[in-house]
């Protein structure tokens, strides 16, 4: 028996939020996602399976922003800014398995300040 891999416990922790975690035409889901090298944020109608909202640190204007604190932070403004120009001001907040914990954290601050509520 070997042991599990971190991607398999952060995907079993992901489904276990998931059940409780559901974007509707209301309130849709703020899903973040980090890789090694990038941080990508959508903003998810599960309702009718459609994304509304993205940005990521691969978008033009945040390309070198790099995956830490800072570009997590223009990420979380940048799909802050996207949702609301869509008349999305509310949505639930989805970490995806990943601590609420520095680069998570501050996209969820940064959208905060950039007006979604949640």
């Amino acid at each position: 028996m070997g042991q599990e891999s971190k991607t398999v416990i952060r995907e079993r922790r992901q489904n276990r939020i998931r059940r409780k975690i559901i974007g509707t035409a209301e309130r849709p889901r703020l899903a973040v996602f980090t890789s090694g090298k990038h941080i990508y944020a959508q903003v998810i109608d599960d309702s009718k399976g459609t994304t509304i909202a993205s940005a990521s640190t691969l978008d033009k204007e945040l390309k070198g922003s790099g995956d830490n604190v800072a570009g997590a932070k223009k990420v979380g403004a940048s799909v802050a800014a996207r949702a609301k120009a869509k008349k999305v001001e509310v949505v639930v907040f989805d970490r995806g398995g990943f601590r609420y914990h520095g680069k998570v954290k501050a996209l969820a601050d940064a959208a905060r300040e950039a007006g979604l509520k949640f």
